[in-house]
């Protein structure tokens, strides 16, 4: 195990999540929730959401990295259900901030890497990969940042399209929200947070998490290089 790219990766990990969960709580935050705030989840620290989601932030990771070579895990915003039922397109924001934030770094580190291409540091991969969305034109600190800048990228990406996935409990889930009254909201609460249901949508979204990611991927990286074609 490279010691030095296993840190790239969680440093990348904790601070995308972090960044998704604190987009969650300060979006619930200023729509009238502090449930989120007040646990102190509105900030970038990623202590309280280790805090929180020991398990998501810090061993599941890890293992994922050992059995996988790359990361994945989770944390989590708490907020008021009350809140949620009386103000469903509030909640509905509220979901929906968290893939916004990871797609705000997914165009970060592509512009990055288009910056990189256009100064000569970076060039296109041979093919895609989660640690290949680009490649270094030379060793050393170029080759640091084109590996950085790919976890970055493509764990974000992940990141979104995973969470917007319309199943609870995944952000997508209440995205329904948006275009619910009060009491349609209240029926909808009933089925997002059904605990077994739940847990069965987690399977079922990961067993074919990979059949919708790939292609997603592509698309990515022929928009980062249009006129590079990748198999």
């Amino acid at each position: 195990m490279d010691i030095v790219d296993a840190l790239k990766w969680y440093l990348v990990f904790v601070f995308s999540t972090s960044f998704h969960e604190a987009a969650h709580a300060w979006t619930a935050w200023k729509l009238g929730d502090d449930t989120a705030y007040r646990g102190g989840q509105a900030t970038l620290d990623p202590t309280p959401h280790i805090r929180r989601e020991p398990l998501g932030m810090v061993v599941v990771p890890i293992l994922s990295y050992l059995f996988a070579g790359w990361m994945i895990g989770w944390a989590s915003a708490p907020y008021n259900p009350a809140w949620a039922v009386a103000n469903p397109r509030r909640a509905g924001l509220m979901a929906i901030a968290g893939p916004a934030a990871n797609f705000i770094l997914v165009l970060l580190a592509g512009l990055l890497i288009r910056s990189g291409i256009e100064l000569h540091f970076f060039q296109a991969p041979p093919s895609l990969g989660m640690i290949h969305m680009t490649q270094a034109v030379n060793d050393g600190w170029p080759d640091f940042a084109a590996k950085t800048l790919s976890i970055f990228f493509s764990l974000n990406l992940l990141l979104c399209v995973f969470n917007l996935i319309p199943i609870p409990p995944l952000d997508g889930a209440s995205i329904v929200l948006l275009f619910c009254n009060a009491r349609m909201a209240r029926s909808v609460f009933g089925i997002i947070r059904h605990p077994m249901l739940g847990r069965v949508g987690i399977f079922i979204a990961w067993k074919f998490f990979g059949e919708i990611f790939q292609p997603i991927l592509r698309v990515a990286g022929h928009l980062l290089y249009p006129d590079v074609f990748f198999p």
